[in-house]
């Protein structure tokens, strides 16, 4: 059996963290729960999760061992992989199937700002920022580009606790 290559990998498990990230908006957007702030840190569970079985592939499938590099490449394109479908599917919901998905998100705001004793003007002065940004359109470039920054990041720090460096290759 040949050794997994990191785009093996990378498609591999960017397919199963597409589809768990995919399951995950889908219970959110059904529960009501996209406008919690908890809900984006509990998606760094699955991703951590599915990056370290990608590693652990890899150094199975191989001679064991596991570059930093070759770690935080993996990790970099299984993001890629992810982003690009999860904001694709996030896109066609929000614009085609719960046209009100935005809206929920944009109440959940002004709510926010209330509690925080903002005036009526300075609310309205932050949702017209903001809503430039809760666009589907917008929020496919933003999903794909936070999705692969924040991957990366994830990546450098599941890396440093997966690889596995030959010594031999130390000389």
């Amino acid at each position: 059996m040949e050794a997994p290559t990191t785009k093996s990998l990378a498609i591999k498990w960017g397919l199963i963290l597409s589809v768990i990230s995919i399951v995950f908006f889908i219970l959110l957007a059904v529960t009501g729960s996209q406008a919690e702030g908890w809900a984006s840190w509990i998606g760094v569970l699955p991703s951590a999760i599915v990056m370290y079985l990608a590693h652990k592939e890899f150094k199975d499938g191989g001679d064991g061992y596991m570059s930093y590099g070759k770690g935080l490449g993996i990790g970099t394109m299984i993001s890629v992989v992810s982003s690009i479908i999860s904001s694709i599917f996030s896109f066609i919901y929000i614009k085609f199937l719960d046209p009100t998905y935005i809206d929920i998100i944009r109440d959940a705001q002004i709510a926010g700002f209330q509690e925080q004793g903002m005036s009526d003007s300075e609310i309205e002065t932050a949702l017209s920022f903001s809503e430039s940004f809760m666009k589907p359109e917008t929020m496919i470039v933003m999903g794909i580009f936070f999705g692969i920054f924040f991957g990366f990041i994830l990546s450098l720090i599941v890396s440093a606790i997966t690889k596995n460096s030959n010594p031999a290759l130390d000389v």
